[in-house]
């Protein structure tokens, strides 16, 4: 009878233990997983892709203040040059170009400087600074284009390799595990992921600068062609 009422007492606790390790098993939280970390599971390719993003970022950066700086209205700069063409004070007019540092007045001064020679070689110098000043503007946007077409086949690259790896270890082992399988690949994914992104970021950017420059060029064209019907005017 003791013996009995032992069995029965190991058999409930047995129970018991095994009870509060599948509590302990279910109640256990998921583990997160940070963006940080992540990236860092990504692998080598991570490297080059956060160097695209940050020479992207640099590039931008640098073009948006020049171009925003060259972009400032110039309204006030043409009627003080309208004014100083009719009262016949051209080194007045030179002298506000000059001190104006704009691609805008660099045109006009060029133009003001060739005063006096047929206009078809007084329009050719303003065409030819005008091309000088948007060249400049225009200066490693086509990087930022570059990185846009470089960092998801990257991307891509890091993810074929990841999964090159995969299969590799499994043909070593002899068997497909699933675990092994899903979890490195979702890794390997992450090169893919942040390739799409970076290049999209890049291509919103490069147009973004391209439509700026775009709307300074249409200024530029509009104020040289104003310059020259001035410069055409009876009596000029």
């Amino acid at each position: 009878m003791i013996t009995l009422l032992q069995g029965t007492v190991d058999t409930a606790t047995q129970l018991t233990d095994t009870t509060s390790l599948t509590n302990q098993v279910v109640a256990t939280p998921p583990q997160e997983i940070h963006f940080i970390d992540l990236l860092f599971q990504g692998g080598w390719v991570m490297i080059p892709l956060a160097l695209l993003a940050f020479l992207g970022l640099v590039i931008f950066i640098e073009r948006y203040i020049t171009i925003r700086n060259a972009s400032k209205s110039e309204a006030n700069l043409m009627l003080q040059i309208k004014q100083y063409i009719h009262e016949g004070k051209l080194d007045h007019a030179i002298t506000v170009c000059r001190n104006n540092r704009s691609p805008l007045s660099r045109m006009l001064e060029k133009g003001l400087r060739r005063i006096g020679r047929p206009i078809k070689e007084i329009e050719g110098a303003i065409e030819n600074v005008g091309k000088l000043e948007v060249s400049k503007m225009e200066k490693n946007i086509n990087i930022l284009g570059i990185v846009a077409g470089i960092a998801p086949m990257l991307g891509f690259v890091g993810t074929i390799i990841g999964v090159i790896q995969i299969f590799h270890d499994v043909s070593i082992k002899g068997a497909i595990e699933i675990g092994t399988i899903s979890g490195g690949l979702y890794v390997k994914m992450i090169t893919s992921a942040s390739g799409l992104v970076i290049g999209i970021v890049a291509y919103v950017l490069y147009h973004i600068l391209n439509m700026m420059v775009e709307r300074i060029i249409l200024r530029m064209e509009t104020d040289s062609i104003e310059f020259i019907d001035l410069l055409e005017e009876p009596g000029k």
